[in-house]
């Protein structure tokens, strides 16, 4: 079994194993249960296995099998921290600097495991103290909240308190035996918990478009801004400083950074991200440390993007203005907002000709991240088709960026590849150091593999969307780079199908020719017609 379809078959079992275990509760709900418990899992295992190497030969051997069903099996490391009380100190500050983190043995998975395996009343007290632990005690820098969304007292798991700690016991349980037979290293671990969000995402239907990106989407917006801006065709960047999603719902876009720009050998210097939903600005930071990254290599803030709530952000001292190398995002299509005076004078969107209108923020969220975007960085980011050609403020907007030698690349998708929408979707890719004055225009909507919910790209599309990308190739009926004077013809009118259409072209027909071949045939049909019957009436018979 390859490791990809190692991750895939775990996922497929925890999947089952939400399924058989919800119950009466939505998939929205369990999510959080599911996801929290992996994600407890994760630091645990990661915990105990550093706690191993750090004490060596003092680390207590593991429990017999052995002992009875019902007899309480304590993790090695609490008997560890029962002999050496006067050591526990120093052996946590080592641990912080290790593993970045300190986790109570009685907060471990492999204790809560045992709990629910004893089918023990303890089990939920110790939960919630071990959630509020984590979040307040675990790490140097404070994770409060992270489990807000995790209500292990709602009576969706059950009446009364015992009701609860039973299901629990059931849950965890079944989680602990799934995990059991796979491998449990972080890419293991890390790209099951994605599958799974992918997997929630497909069942919350619409929902979905507030924390989920699809990945083969990821990738494409992630290997876009990590080719070399100044060359391309020479490779990916080897090194960026700051990479930014400003609506970044779970993190797996700005996760997908990360792996493509691992796999091109190249580092990261931090993450940053911002998410106005609570239970997905959780789910984003679990996200985040679940795949192995130290909280020191990221920063997910909770708050209002349209409205610039994170001071990092906020332009108190010009000179001290934060700018990111990439920028990827995937905000709400068309979404309501409320614009006003003080916006209007907002330094994001001063100088575009007006703010986005009421009725769709898709070019606030586009501008709030541009302003951002360093002089030789990429910016890519998906939007509906609307902002291509839609008239008013978003058309002196458009104008003003094109005009401005902004925009550098227009990417025509196909519908239905998200889970939100079934609208076909474009992605805009913005520079400040574009080098073309033409724009690029990929029409990729006819390429795609059709599901029965939800069509997806191959990898074969997505690299032809990137290598496109690449090469600023031109492909008949796919692919055009298109002069600025051009699109100022068209009133810089975006839309795709205006310079790169996917019509086949109509046959021209010679309607001369056309009767001249007619009146051949028909002269040829009379003069076997004659010849057949000359030999009917020489056989004595009716001619025809």
């Amino acid at each position: 079994m390859t490791q990809k379809e190692q991750h895939k078959k775990l996922g497929d079992t925890l999947w089952d194993i939400a399924n058989d275990l919800r119950g009466v509760m939505n998939a929205d709900d369990f999510r959080d249960y599911m996801l929290s418990f992996l994600f407890l899992r994760y630091l645990s295992f990661n915990y105990e296995e550093a706690a191993k190497k750090e004490l060596g030969k003092d680390y207590p051997p593991s429990p017999s099998k052995d002992l009875r069903a019902d007899f309480l099996v304590p993790p090695p490391l609490e008997l560890w921290y029962k002999k050496n009380k006067a050591d526990i100190n120093e052996f946590e500050e080592q641990m912080r600097k290790k593993v970045h983190y300190v986790i109570k043995p009685k907060f471990l998975w492999s204790n809560i495991t045992e709990l629910a395996r004893t089918q023990n009343g303890d089990l939920l007290e110790t939960l919630q103290k071990g959630f509020r632990y984590i979040e307040d005690e675990s790490f140097e820098s404070s994770f409060k909240g992270l489990f807000s969304e995790i209500n292990l007292n709602s009576e969706k798991l059950g009446k009364t308190p015992k009701e609860r700690n039973d299901k629990l016991c059931k849950i965890i349980t079944k989680i602990a035996e799934g995990i059991a037979d796979f491998s449990t290293d972080t890419d293991t671990l890390g790209d099951a918990y994605e599958y799974l969000i992918g997997k929630f995402a497909a069942g919350s239907g619409k929902k979905a478009g507030e924390f989920y990106t699809p990945q083969q989407i990821s990738t494409i917006l992630s290997k876009i801004v990590l080719l070399d801006s100044q060359d391309p065709t020479t490779g990916y960047k080897t090194k960026l400083n700051k990479v930014l999603d400003f609506t970044c719902g779970s993190g797996s876009l700005l996760l997908n950074v990360r792996t493509q720009l691992k796999k091109a050998k190249g580092s990261i210097g931090k993450i940053f991200g911002q998410e106005k939903n609570i239970t997905t600005y959780n789910l984003a930071r679990m996200n985040m440390l679940l795949h192995g990254m130290k909280d020191t290599e990221f920063e997910i803030f909770h708050g209002d993007t349209l409205l610039n709530q994170w001071d990092l952000l906020n332009e108190m001292n010009p000179s001290k203005k934060i700018e990111f190398d990439a920028i990827v995002a995937n905000p709400p299509f068309s979404l309501r907002w409320e614009p006003n005076d003080t916006l209007a004078e907002d330094f994001r969107f001063k100088g575009y000709g007006g703010l986005a209108p009421k009725s769709a923020a898709d070019f606030a969220f586009l501008l709030h991240g541009f302003h951002f975007l360093s002089k030789e960085g990429t910016m890519a980011i998906i939007l509906p088709h609307g902002v291509l050609f839609r008239g008013g403020a978003e058309a002196r907007i458009r104008e003003k960026l094109l005009k401005e030698n902004y925009i550098d690349t227009v990417i025509g998708l196909p519908s239905n590849l998200f889970y939100s929408t079934g609208i076909p979707v474009c992605i805009l890719v913005l520079k400040r150091c574009k080098k073309k004055d033409d724009v690029l225009f990929i029409n990729a909507s006819e390429q795609f593999e059709k599901g029965k919910r939800q069509n997806s790209l191959s990898e074969k599309h997505l690299d032809n969307i990137v290598e496109t990308y690449k090469f600023r190739n031109e492909r008949e009926r796919y692919s055009r780079r298109v002069s600025m004077d051009e699109i100022k013809k068209n009133d810089y009118n975006l839309n795709i199908s205006r310079y790169v259409s996917t019509s086949e072209d109509e046959i021209q027909i010679d309607l001369e020719d056309v009767n001249s071949k007619l009146t051949e045939i028909n002269k040829s049909i009379k003069t076997n017609t004659d010849k057949h019957n000359e030999y009917l009436k020489e056989l004595g018979l009716k001619p025809i």
